[in-house]
């Protein structure tokens, strides 16, 4: 498991899923950046960043004018701040290229934090949905690191027809699972929690928001799920992030906010 210590006020935030297909999620998300370069001390970004990823010479390589301009973005924002990049279920090919094209580090998750509000594990949160075991096979064969060789030598265009192949696939085979086996298992959290010697957790992918109470064989923990971002297609629209402060513990909050200054919509202060 890798650990880090990251001081300050911390931003985090999770599925954002850009895309050519949505332009005003990902103007919210800018406009979320452009407060994390004046407001955070750091920004860590839980994967999904992208809807997908094909590598990194996708984006260093000619890239379309919707990637252009969230590398832009992204570049502006690491200039500002420091700028952590998790890898998700969809951009789980992110590499060290890409980090060191936008100045940002790129962490394995997942990763104990050390923080101004206490010790704090990050995820993605997709390792966890384990009662998923379709998923999980499918997860452990594309990251078996010779297949992604494979995959990143083929032409452009192939790797994104396997890609879109793969997202049909996808979406087909969710139609048919049970709600609750596309959660976090409960027991693969709590030891996960116990490996990390942690009482706080923060992951993202289940699109599910919320500040889950936990009992950690006898003492409390919490669970903290991050929101997805969905401008274009859902109403009302959706979005939201996680703070982290000595003053204020880990709070989530929607994007935007609520009014000028009270931004929170859900929170529990986990200081100790």
């Amino acid at each position: 498991m890798n650990k880090a210590a990251l001081p300050g006020d911390l931003w985090i935030a999770s599925d954002i899923h850009l895309g050519a297909a949505v332009p005003q999620t990902s103007r919210a998300f800018y406009d979320f950046l452009a407060c994390a370069r004046t407001q955070a001390r750091a920004l860590i970004l839980c994967g999904d960043i992208f809807d997908a990823w094909i590598g990194d010479d996708h984006a260093l390589r000619n890239p379309p004018a919707w990637l252009d301009q969230a590398l832009r973005e992204l570049r502006q924002t690491a200039q500002a701040i420091p700028v952590w990049l998790i890898c998700g279920n969809r951009d789980f090919l992110m590499g060290a290229a890409l980090a060191q094209a936008l100045g940002a580090r790129l962490v394995a998750a997942p990763v104990r934090l050390d923080t101004d509000a206490g010790p704090i594990l990050l995820a993605h949160g997709d390792e966890y949905c384990t009662d998923d075991t379709a998923y999980q096979r499918f997860r452990r064969v594309v990251h078996t690191p010779w297949i992604q060789t494979v995959f990143l030598a083929l032409p452009l265009a192939l790797r994104r027809a396997v890609a879109d192949w793969a997202r049909q696939r996808s979406r087909q085979a969710r139609r048919g699972k049970p709600m609750q086996i596309m959660d976090v298992n409960a027991g693969a959290v709590a030891q996960a929690l116990r490996s990390a010697d942690c009482n706080v957790m923060i992951h993202g992918h289940t699109h599910r928001p919320a500040v889950h109470e936990l009992d950690l064989d006898g003492r409390a923990a919490r669970r903290y799920v991050l929101p997805d971002w969905e401008f274009d297609h859902a109403q009302p629209p959706r979005g939201g992030w996680i703070s982290v402060s000595a003053a204020q513990g880990v709070q989530l909050h929607p994007w935007p906010p609520l009014q000028p200054g009270t931004s929170v919509c859900c929170s529990a202060d986990t200081r100790t």
